[in-house]
């Protein structure tokens, strides 16, 4: 396995899995629940030491494609910038889980503590999305903007 896959494989991970803090949190407002916004809490700290894998694993994975057909640097820049802010946000939004839960560890938490989980990981969301999305026309470029379908036999 090159690092190039580990890359390909990690990257979806914090993708799908912040969709799944996502639902957790809005679970755990609509039930009132301590112990689903603390499972939240937990896979966001989980989800931000895979994020900051993902971005290890970059540039590797860059040096590997560089060279092949199709190849467009703008667009690899593009996503090493959006890659950078995602992985900040999510590390913050992992770091600021992570205090809470430690300090959770004797306290209740707040019942606003899930709608501020919420409203960080629907925003984080928005800016993963954006990123992968930019990751995903490096090699596919069926999905590049400036890329041109024609229909079949034209």
């Amino acid at each position: 396995m090159t690092v190039a896959h580990l890359h390909l494989l990690l990257n979806h991970v914090p993708m799908i899995g912040i969709v799944g803090v996502v639902l957790l949190f809005a679970l755990a407002l609509r039930r009132r629940s301590d112990e689903l916004t603390r499972l939240a809490l937990g896979l966001t700290v989980a989800l931000a030491l895979t994020a900051g894998a993902v971005f290890l694993t970059g540039e590797p994975a860059e040096e590997l494609v560089e060279h092949l057909p199709g190849f467009d640097d703008a667009i690899v820049e593009r996503h090493e910038e959006a890659a950078l802010v995602a992985t900040i946000a999510f590390g913050a939004l992992g770091a600021l889980a992570a205090g809470l839960l430690l300090w959770a560890r004797r306290h209740v938490l707040p019942r606003r503590t899930a709608m501020l989980g919420l409203a960080g990981a629907l925003a984080l969301t928005a800016v993963v999305g954006w990123t992968a999305n930019l990751g995903g026309m490096i090699r596919h470029t069926e999905i590049r903007p400036d890329t041109a379908v024609l229909p079949q036999g034209e």
